[in-house]
C-alpha cells in the first residue's frame, strides 16, 4: 500500500501558484496502480482517497502509522465506488460482490478489508473515499440500481447529467461522509453550472471514463481568482472548501464526489453566477 500526502492551503498562497504548483498540491494522479492499493491523505479535513487495483493478487486495506492505528477503519469511515469491472469487496469476512457502478459503505471499526477481481484479464478497479468518524454505521451495499438518481441541467446549457446518491441521508446512514457519481449525457460537458462553493464541506472529484484524447478543465481557486487543472482519465483532484466546484471537459464524462464536513446537506452550497467568476 503507497500513500502520498497534501497539506492544508490557503487561498491567499493559491494565487502565487504556478501550472506545476497547483498540480503538485491539488492533483492525485496515481489512483490505480497495479497489484497496489494507492491512497493520498489530504490535512483538509482528513481525507482519504484513492484506488485498490487487485490483478494478480487480492489487496488488503491496512493501517500504520500514518493513521494512528495498525486497522485502517480503526477511527474512519470508508466508502468504495466500482469503476470498472467486476471484483469482490471482502470485510470482516462477508464477500459484497461488486460490478461497475456499485457502492459499498463500511462503516468505523470494521478490521479487515480485502479487495479481489473476478478475473485478472479484466481486472476491477475500486475507487474509495474515507474521513475520519466518531460513531459505527452499518456496512451497506449499494448497487446502482439502488443509489439515488436525481437528473439535473439542460442541454442548451451543456450540463444534461444525472447525479447518483450512494453515501447520502436518502440511502444509508454515516458520520460525515457523503459520495456519489454523476455521468453526463453525450453532448454534455459541465459537470455543475453555475459554480458552487461549499463553506461548511471539502470535496474530492475523481475523472474517470474520459474517452482517449479528450480531457477535463477543473476549475479551481476562489470565484474571483480563478485556476485549472487540466485532468486526464482517472485522475482526482482536492477541492478546499473555500475552492469552486466545477469542470467542464471536451467530452462528456463521468466523476465521482466525495464530501467531509460539518454537515451533511448536499444543497448547502453557495452557487456563483457565471458572470461573476474572474
Amino acid at each position: 500500500m503507497k500513500l502520498e500526502k497534501r497539506y492544508s492551503e490557503h487561498p491567499e498562497d493559491m494565487k502565487l501558484y504556478d501550472t506545476h504548483k497547483m498540480r503538485e498540491r491539488f492533483l492525485f494522479d496515481k489512483v490505480f496502480v497495479k497489484d497496489e492499493i494507492s491512497l493520498c491523505y489530504t490535512h483538509t479535513d482528513r481525507v482519504v482517497f484513492g484506488g485498490a487495483f487487485p490483478v494478480s493478487a487480492k489487496l488488503q486495506l491496512k493501517g500504520g502509522k500514518d493513521f494512528g492505528s495498525d486497522v485502517f477503519l480503526d477511527r474512519r469511515e470508508l466508502g468504495i465506488i466500482c469503476i470498472a469491472n467486476s471484483g469482490t469487496v471482502t470485510a470482516d469476512g462477508k464477500e459484497y460482490k461488486m460490478k461497475k457502478g456499485d457502492g459499498l459503505y463500511i462503516g468505523k471499526g470494521t478490521a479487515e478489508i480485502v479487495f479481489a477481481s473476478d478475473n485478472k484479464d479484466e481486472a476491477a478497479k475500486f475507487y474509495m473515499a474515507s474521513t475520519p468518524a466518531h460513531a459505527t454505521h452499518p456496512t451497506v451495499h449499494v448497487p446502482i440500481e439502488k443509489a439515488n438518481p436525481r437528473k439535473l441541467g439542460e442541454a442548451a446549457t451543456c450540463n444534461v447529467r444525472t447525479i447518483y446518491q450512494y453515501i447520502h441521508p436518502s440511502v444509508l446512514q454515516s458520520c460525515q461522509l457523503l459520495m456519489g457519481m454523476t455521468i453526463l449525457e453525450e453532448g454534455s460537458a459541465w459537470n455543475t453550472m453555475p459554480a458552487h462553493t461549499h463553506e461548511r464541506r471539502m470535496e474530492v472529484y475523481f475523472y474517470f471514463d474520459v474517452k482517449p484524447g479528450q480531457a477535463v478543465f477543473h476549475l479551481h481557486g476562489p470565484a474571483n481568482e480563478t485556476r485549472h487543472i487540466v485532468m486526464k482519465n482517472e485522475e482526482s483532484v482536492i477541492s478546499p472548501s473555500w475552492s469552486i466546484h466545477s469542470g467542464a471537459g471536451t467530452a462528456a464524462y463521468t466523476f465521482i464526489w466525495a464530501m467531509a464536513g460539518e454537515n451533511q446537506t448536499f444543497d448547502d452550497m453557495d452557487t456563483i453566477p457565471t458572470v461573476d467568476l474572474k
